[in-house]
């Protein structure tokens, strides 16, 4: 049986990348300056105008509007161009007392003098599958090489004339579950109004396309898209709004199920991040140990408290042991609240800038895509399975 699938990727200079770029920046310095920060940012860019909105509780002032002008600069946005509207206040005093004082501990259901609550509630999933070392999906992975390609090219002004906004998107034919060929490859970069756009084509395709594609077939019948709208000149905030957290497909999983919220500009207290990263982690042991080829963590939660409610593990009918087995030995050998996973995946370091580009696990650098190779396998065969 034959099915396709698809993915996008944005570039840096995209608006909503813009944005989600500002957030975690934003966030970084409070880090930097107060580990225990609280954030909650959300930035909206648009002609003209950034307008940055939200909670901070911090112990020491950041020069907010510095940050941005810093992200905007080193995208290639003239700075002089956006006026900065600031809308700031300090964390609700009753999230933060049910972050601050757990449910658990409110009703002393613990001995611990200090575990935190969630700070909200939702679903949040994590995904891994073996067909990539990533343990991405592929079409995935090849719309973020895309991307990062033409940011690096722009970068070392290999291209000439090429902008900082631009995205693609990549369509895998897949037979029995097996990815055979490229389907199509849409390809988008902003370019200055004197490029020509002939030109342009051909180093994209020489540049870009063929030396990405190599351990994949491109045939006579893939569709290359090339700028499909013609010029693309008019760019950035000036030609499309951007918003934080607008493209949680491109930092998640390319389409699979994304709980919660967007994570951009959030501190970890907050599980729509925390618990994601963490789900992730598990999802990409489980693949990495060889206990299944595929998998999906789900992790529930409920604003202010730590336990999660729900704990969920879909294996897709390729693990060695059931899936309700595996919960089991998820919730033996992981702590779920925000204290442990905080603590676990040590993520009071300012590092939340580089996950706004490309995915937040498309580099071993986070934490959270760092696994130990064999840790649950041990688990998992000591269960006699």
């Amino acid at each position: 049986m034959k099915t396709l699938l698809t993915a996008e990727s944005v570039c840096k200079g995209h608006p909503d990348k813009l944005c989600d770029q500002i957030s975690d920046a934003i966030l970084d310095w409070a880090l930097m300056k107060d580990r225990a920060s609280r954030v909650a940012v959300e930035v909206m860019a648009t002609r003209g105008h950034i307008i940055i909105a939200g909670e901070i509780t911090c112990k020491e002032k950041l020069d907010i509007r510095w940050i941005v002008r810093d992200v905007l600069m080193k995208l290639g946005y003239e700075t002089q161009k956006y006026k900065i509207h600031v809308y700031l206040h300090k964390q609700s005093e009753d999230i933060k007392t049910g972050v601050d004082y757990s449910l658990e501990q409110r009703e002393k259901k613990t001995s611990i003098f200090s575990i935190l609550g969630a700070g909200d509630q939702g679903t949040m999933y994590g995904y891994a599958t073996n067909e990539t070392s990533e343990k991405l999906p592929l079409p995935l992975v090849y719309a973020h090489k895309i991307c990062k390609r033409f940011d690096k090219l722009r970068e070392d002004g290999i291209i000439e004339g090429i902008l900082s906004d631009g995205k693609s998107q990549v369509s895998i034919e897949y037979e029995d579950g097996k990815a055979k060929r490229v389907e199509s490859v849409v390809l988008s970069i902003r370019h200055s109004e004197f490029k020509n756009v002939d030109i342009l084509k051909e180093e994209i395709m020489s540049l870009v396309v063929l030396p990405i594609f190599t351990n994949i077939k491109i045939d006579d019948r893939t569709e290359i898209l090339i700028n499909p709208s013609g010029r693309f000149v008019e760019g950035g905030p000036d030609a499309d709004t951007g918003l934080t957290g607008r493209k949680i497909m491109v930092d998640t999983y390319g389409g699979r199920p994304h709980g919660g919220g967007a994570f951009s500009g959030k501190d970890p207290t907050k599980v729509d991040r925390t618990a994601a990263y963490m789900a992730r982690h598990i999802a990409k042991q489980i693949v990495s140990d060889e206990i299944a080829e595929e998998c999906e963590v789900a992790l529930s939660y409920a604003i202010g408290k730590a336990e999660p409610v729900a704990v969920n593990i879909n294996t897709f009918r390729t693990g060695i042991v059931p899936d309700d087995i595996l919960v089991e030995i998820i919730k033996d050998n992981y702590s779920l609240t925000p204290n442990g996973m905080i603590d676990y995946l040590d993520l009071k370091i300012p590092i939340y800038r580089d996950t706004a580009c490309y995915g937040h696990f498309n580099s071993i650098l986070f934490p959270w895509e760092q696994v130990k190779y064999g840790k649950l396998k041990k688990v998992v065969d000591s269960y006699g399975h």
